[in-house]
This record gives structure tokens, C-alpha cells and sequence, in this order.
């Protein structure tokens, strides 16, 4: 009897230096991990000054960091098919939006006199990769995705396809599929952490393809005869927002930016609980070694003092509404600094979750043509 006492002691006992020696938690985060939150401390961060000088001296540094190099393949574009849909014209073209690849997008085309403004459309993440440009404008030469698109729309859009909406309102409309999505499909959820992997050891990263793609798509679009090209624009949703405020800072072709669903503190997406932890999706927006010099609301701001729309829903799960606002805060400053307070808009929206509904639309748009009459 002594004995099992006593190996029950040391079985107890064990198990709990097990415990006090575990280094990682549930959601794979170091037990150490708000020890390295406090070295974070973003020292290319905007504090105070002249805007312009800090944006002169940090941006190198941001570049270097966010694209992989600088494409320069002629894209000679090619229309594969279209279809008349009453005030505008859809086409369905390929383009080479890297020196490695050739994408095929959709492109709307007001009718009437151009030329005219226009959007680049960034799709979202959504764990749902069968479809990417068609989440913002509806395809007719598929039924299958057909059908994915309006439950999409459904979900999140209040079943409009926000590109088409805005095509009506007389802008070209691009929309392209991000690595991994639409025709360019990968292999699944799972296999995200893998292609990021790949990618990496090939000397990028996804989120430095995805953004050095946005920068060539927007410059791509800036060129078309049918396009204004100082009134070109950037419109995301969730992943897709991050997309703007990123490729609005990084490529002087676009003018103004609709951010929708992806903004916040980088600290406070390292909480557990946060989306961000899961480590498939975030490889999107992952670039090595970024956030060791600025917070995400720095990198956005280096779009500053273009116009940028930063919308928000109050029950958006996956951002914290108090370090939304913080973040929103801190861009504030810079359009302040630069005397230009009224250009950046920010909202947060009571009783929206993760979505891009039509009031939110409307309000988006009214928004947009505004900065491009």
C-alpha cells in the first residue's frame, strides 16, 4: 500500500514539473510570449515630426521588407471572352501580373465616354478558396462557381457582388485571384502553412507575392486606355482590406483606398483566442521581420495623405473594437500631421460583425466617388 502511495506521489509530482515546463499553449503560442510583446516596441514608427520626412526615411525599409523585387514583364493582356450586362461590359482577360505569372481576372467597362475612375477589387481570405475574383463580381462562364459566388454574396454582401455595383456607377472594375484561390486554386486550408513554407525558402513569402501581385494589378489597371489613371482606386474586404491599405501604401497608382474589416494593433492579435494565431490564414499577411519595425496602422499611414475609408463592425470577432480604434487613432495622426484630417475616414459600425452589408456599401461608394469627381 506504502508503495502505490508512493508512486503515485511521483507520478503527481512529475506531471506537474510537466506542467510547469510546458513552453507552449493551446493555441501555439510560446508561454513567453507577452515577454516578447514588450520588445516590440516599433522603432521606425511615426512619432511626431514631419510626416513626410518620416514616411522618406522608413518606407525603404517597408518595401525591402513587403516585396520580393521589382517585376517588370510587359503584361500584355489578352480579352478571352465577354458578355454585355446593360450599363457596363464584362470581360474576362489575362494579363502577366509577375514576371513568373500570368493570371486570368475580370474586368468591367462602363459604357459611355471614359475615361473613366476605376477599383481594384481585393477578395478576402474566408477559407473558402474555390473562388477569389468572383466573390466581388458573378461569373457567367461557370455555373459551379456561379453558385459559390451568390452564397458568398449572400454571406457577406447582402447579395450584391460589390464590383458590379460599383461598375454601375461608371468605374473599371479589376479583380484578380490571389495565389491559391479561384483559377489559380491550391491544395486546401492545410496546405496554406506548407505553400508559405515553400515560398520562404524559395526567398519570398505569401503575403510579399500577394502584395508585389496588387502593386503590378494596380499599375496593370492604371494603364488601360478606358482608365483615368489619376483616379484609380483599392476596395477590400476583410484579407482583402489588408490588401488595400497595403498596396495604397505601396504603389503610387492608386489614388484612395475603401478598407473594410482589417485593422487593429499587431499586440492585440496576439491574444489567445485571436484569428491570427491559426497560423494557415495569417502566412497572408506575414511579412518576416516587418513588425519588428512598425505596427500595421504605420504601414497603412504611409499611404498618407492619399483619402483611405477604415471601416469596422462594433461584434467583428476577429478585432478587438478597443485596438481598432487605437490603431485608427494612431493613422489619425499622420493625416493630421499632414493637415489633412478630412481625408482619412474611419468608422466603426454598432452591431456589424465580419461583413460588407449594402448599407455599408452605399455609404463606402457614396464615399468614393466623392474623392474621384
Amino acid at each position: 500500500m506504502r508503495a502505490m502511495v508512493l508512486a503515485a506521489m511521483v507520478l503527481t509530482a512529475t506531471q506537474a514539473g510537466a506542467e510547469e515546463k510546458k513552453a507552449v499553449t493551446s493555441d501555439n503560442l510560446p508561454v513567453f510570449y507577452e515577454a516578447l510583446k514588450t520588445r516590440m516596441t516599433f522603432p521606425q514608427a511615426y512619432r511626431g515630426g514631419d510626416p513626410a520626412q518620416w514616411q522618406e526615411r522608413v518606407a525603404p525599409t517597408a518595401r525591402a521588407l513587403m516585396l520580393p523585387y521589382q517585376a517588370s514583364r510587359a503584361f500584355a493582356p489578352k480579352v478571352i471572352d465577354e458578355v454585355d450586362r446593360g450599363p457596363f461590359v464584362a470581360r474576362r482577360i489575362e494579363f502577366n501580373i509577375t514576371d513568373e505569372s500570368r493570371v486570368t481576372a475580370l474586368l468591367l467597362v462602363p459604357k459611355g465616354d471614359g475615361p473613366h475612375p476605376a477599383a481594384l477589387m481585393l477578395h478576402d481570405h474566408g477559407s473558402r478558396f474555390d473562388i477569389g475574383k468572383e466573390k466581388w463580381i458573378a461569373p457567367w462562364y461557370d455555373a459551379a462557381r456561379l453558385a459559390s459566388a451568390q452564397e458568398w454574396s449572400q454571406k457577406y454582401f447582402s447579395g450584391r457582388f460589390p464590383g458590379e455595383e460599383l461598375a454601375k456607377r461608371g468605374y473599371v472594375v479589376l479583380a484578380t485571384d490571389a495565389l491559391g484561390w479561384g483559377d489559380r486554386q491550391g491544395n486546401g486550408y492545410e496546405a496554406q502553412q506548407a505553400l508559405a513554407a515553400n515560398l520562404f525558402n524559395l526567398g519570398s513569402s505569401m503575403a510579399g507575392l500577394m502584395a508585389l501581385e496588387d502593386l503590378r494589378a494596380s499599375e496593370f489597371l492604371a494603364s488601360l486606355p478606358e482608365t483615368d489613371p489619376e483616379r484609380v482606386t483599392a476596395v477590400g474586404f476583410s484579407m482583402g482590406a489588408f490588401r488595400a491599405w497595403q498596396v495604397a501604401a505601396l504603389s503610387p497608382a492608386i489614388k484612395a483606398a475603401v478598407v473594410d474589416s482589417w485593422m487593429a494593433q499587431a499586440k492585440d492579435l496576439m491574444t489567445p483566442g485571436n484569428n491570427q494565431l491559426r497560423g494557415q490564414s495569417a502566412y497572408t499577411m506575414l511579412h518576416p521581420g516587418l513588425l519588428a519595425h512598425m505596427d500595421f496602422p504605420d504601414v497603412a499611414a504611409l499611404a498618407a495623405p492619399k483619402p483611405m475609408l477604415v471601416y469596422a463592425g462594433a461584434e467583428d470577432g476577429l478585432f478587438p473594437p478597443a485596438s481598432v480604434r487605437a490603431a485608427m487613432d494612431k493613422m489619425r495622426e499622420v493625416w493630421d500631421a499632414f493637415g489633412q484630417d478630412r481625408a482619412l475616414e474611419t468608422r466603426v459600425w454598432p452591431d456589424k460583425g465580419h461583413v460588407f452589408t449594402a448599407d455599408m456599401q452605399d455609404a463606402a461608394f457614396d464615399w468614393l466617388d466623392r474623392q474621384v469627381q
